[in-house]
């Protein structure tokens, strides 16, 4: 048997594709462990414009790593899927293989799975029908609601949605803060904002609806997960859907901290850790129909601590999982990544 090939791709123009080595790069130590078990590991950068020249690339390579987010400065993944969906169909092996991803890496996943321990109150709505007749009740029942798209990355279309009373005319007025950083609250009337709305649910789009967690300010814990074994932890105090200071958005203050990496045997992350390799990842599969071939190489599940319990420990409410590209990831990650790569040759 000779020496196997794998591409690694993320997004760049032509220039950087034809510049890419791989040393100088954010996924370097990738390209070291594969390296380092014989694995011969190639960049791909990727482009709508020379789309063909990477699928050309890729049919000739064993497997492929995938780092490429579902909107990045106005584009999508609407040509990249069906790509990687021709070259897995032809004999390369594909993490994350775009399938798993509309499974598990879309905010849909967060309704098909909250009766499982990380769920919470969450409702979807697939149409504008549907929005239109349940949202403004549940919000003025259930409090501060958190509104997301089915797909997006970095903030784009999650929400912080709260009542705070009625208009001169009797519409209910709301103020609305978006994720995105450097976002300002809004206040405007309850049917402007989901008349905003509306753009989210495309054909195949949604809108998941959250409560919102108080405890949003004790940060956030990404876990990260090699297939279906927790390989670190990310704490951060981020700042997304928390009004920003009197300074502005723009202000130190209001940046997110950064995200401590911790292994996976730290010890304040041991439930969360028992939790998601004894019960969530598996019922997750279960749920969702996948096998544990199948499960991305890397991937994370992000989580906000939700109410304690009366013994005073903490529960976890899952918030989204990333599929498409996860970045930056614990120093343990790279060989373990490394490790899976060669599992499945």
């Amino acid at each position: 048997m000779g020496t196997r090939r794998v591409a690694v791709v993320w997004r760049g123009d032509r220039e950087a594709r034809r510049t890419a080595t791989p040393q100088n790069n954010r996924f370097h130590r990738v390209f070291e462990e594969l390296a380092a078990i014989g694995v011969h590991a190639e960049p791909a950068v990727y482009d709508e414009e020379f789309a063909e020249e990477v699928r050309t690339q890729l049919l000739a390579t064993d497997g492929v790593l995938v780092w490429v987010d579902p909107l990045h400065e106005g584009k999508t993944r609407a040509v990249l899927d069906p790509l990687l969906r021709d070259v897995a169909a032809r004999g390369p092996w594909v993490s994350a293989h775009p399938d798993v991803i509309l499974k598990m890496g879309v905010k849909e996943v967060l309704h098909r799975t909250k009766h499982l321990g990380w769920g919470t109150d969450t409702y979807l709505y697939g149409s504008a029908e549907a929005f239109r007749e349940a949202f403004p009740e549940r919000l003025r029942t259930a409090g501060p609601r958190v509104l997301k798209q089915n797909r997006g990355n970095g903030g784009q279309g999650v929400w912080k949605v709260e009542l705070i009373g009625s208009l001169p005319g009797g519409e209910p007025a709301v103020r609305v803060l978006h994720a995105r950083r450097g976002s300002m609250p809004e206040e405007l009337a309850l049917p402007d904002f989901m008349a905003r709305c509306k753009v989210y649910l495309t054909p195949d789009g949604c809108i998941v609806d959250q409560p919102f967690q108080p405890r949003l300010p004790d940060g956030m814990i990404r876990c990260y997960m090699g297939a279906d074994k927790v390989v670190g932890f990310g704490h951060q105090f981020i700042k997304a859907l928390i009004p920003p200071p009197p300074e502005g958005p723009g202000s130190e203050a209001a940046q997110p901290g950064p995200r401590i990496m911790h292994p996976a045997t730290a010890e304040p992350f041991q439930a969360l850790r028992t939790n998601m390799e004894t019960g969530w990842t598996p019922q997750m599969m279960a749920v969702l129909g996948i096998d544990a071939r199948s499960l991305p190489i890397i991937w994370d599940a992000d989580f906000l601590y939700g109410p304690r319990t009366v013994s005073g420990e903490d529960t976890y409410a899952l918030c989204e999982i990333n599929v498409s590209s996860v970045f930056a990831i614990p120093d343990q990650a790279p060989a373990e990544i490394a490790r899976l790569v060669a599992m499945r040759f």
